[in-house]
């Protein structure tokens, strides 16, 4: 089971230089806002993803006035060490026991991680795309297969969507063209389909099951995989969307339309739902990602809870952290503002723990 011995930063976001050593499973790490707390998880999320949670461009996580940053950590059982390395000038190297890899890709699932973070409740109230990042982070580490479709897909993706602009402008259309793009389109896009379906099976009772753990309560949340492949088959689609498509300059049928949709008592979730609900939704739905993780790879993921004392009430909390630290055998990285309030609830689940104060 992967854990994170050791931590090297360098001009990464606030840190000019820190290296950190984790001796324990359960790590609190508290400070005031602004001295790095989600900033030295992120770090960690980079070493398993090799891109931050937060950020799309790499240049964005550089310290100010630096010319690259430098992350190196050591993770157990085999001691591997994995190093990145981002100059200025966008040139990224990624590196596993000093063998750079080929394919950043290659890197995804080696070392699993669920994160969960205070603007991650766009999950809920935010469009179809945070859904299907959702599901793409989650299948993308059990599945390498997965992610290669995902990869080739959104190629071929932005490539059709140029053509169709093409078109437009030139009044031209090459319909020989388009339908070649179409050929390389079907395959991933009806394996991304049938990976998400099968997936959505699973996922949909665990996602239940927690949203009752957490709210304590026997409001009925019902969520669904919403696929126009569900309707009809992929050529069948791309067919009936090719003059919308020309009128809009870009492709509207596929999975990159996909979206869970989620409902409460029978209604839109985002529209009636509480703050409470919604983040006891969001906390079911992350729990969820971490379980069905740990099924599929049979060891859990790697657990990081960023400010999440400012999201539940206490006894919510104690729940939360009783099943991801007594229940589960995987590393958790806890933040918090509040020194005494992080150890407090660290004492209480009676497992060896360690404090980190920045």
């Amino acid at each position: 089971m992967p854990g994170l011995t050791k931590i090297t930063i360098t001009q990464f976001k606030n840190y000019s230089f820190s290296a950190f050593s984790f001796t324990e499973r359960v790590i609190g790490i508290c400070g005031l806002n602004g001295k790095g707390k989600t900033n030295l998880l992120d770090a960690i999320y980079y070493l398993c993803f090799t891109k931050s949670y937060f950020t799309k461009t790499d240049g964005l996580n550089i310290q100010f006035g630096k010319d690259g940053f430098r992350l190196e950590g050591l993770i157990t059982p085999a001691t591997d060490q994995v190093l990145c390395i981002f100059r200025d000038a966008g040139k990224k190297e990624f590196l596993l026991n000093g063998a750079p890899y080929l394919k950043y890709s290659e890197h995804i699932g080696k070392y699993p991680c669920v994160m969960i973070a205070p603007d991650d409740i766009e999950l809920i109230t935010g469009g179809s795309e945070e859904r299907r990042r959702f599901m793409d982070t989650l299948l993308s580490q059990v599945d390498a297969e997965y992610l290669q479709q995902l990869i080739i897909y959104n190629k071929v993706l932005q490539q059709r969507n140029s053509l169709l602009k093409r078109f437009a402008e030139s009044g031209k259309t090459d319909w020989a063209l388009l339908e070649v793009m179409d050929d390389q389109l079907l395959p991933p896009g009806k394996y991304i389909y049938s990976v998400r379906k099968n997936f959505a099976v699973q996922l949909i009772p665990l996602v239940q099951q927690f949203y009752k753990k957490i709210a304590n309560n026997e409001e009925l949340v019902t969520l669904q995989y919403e696929s126009q492949l569900n309707n009809g088959e992929f050529e069948a689609i791309l067919n009936q969307y090719r003059e919308k498509d020309f009128m809009l300059q870009r492709t509207n049928g596929g999975v990159h339309k996909d979206d869970i949709g989620i409902q409460l008592n029978g209604q839109v979730f985002k529209n009636i739902a509480s703050q409470g609900q919604r983040k006891s939704l969001l906390f079911a739905l992350k729990l969820a990602e971490f379980e069905l993780i740990k099924l599929n790879k049979g060891f859990a993921p790697l657990l990081l809870l960023d400010d999440v004392f400012e999201k539940l009430d206490g006894i919510r909390m104690q729940n939360l952290l009783h099943w991801v630290c007594n229940e589960n055998e995987g590393q958790v990285f806890i933040t918090d503002t509040q020194k005494e309030r992080l150890e407090e609830a660290l004492v209480a689940l009676h497992t060896p723990y360690q404090v980190i104060e920045l």
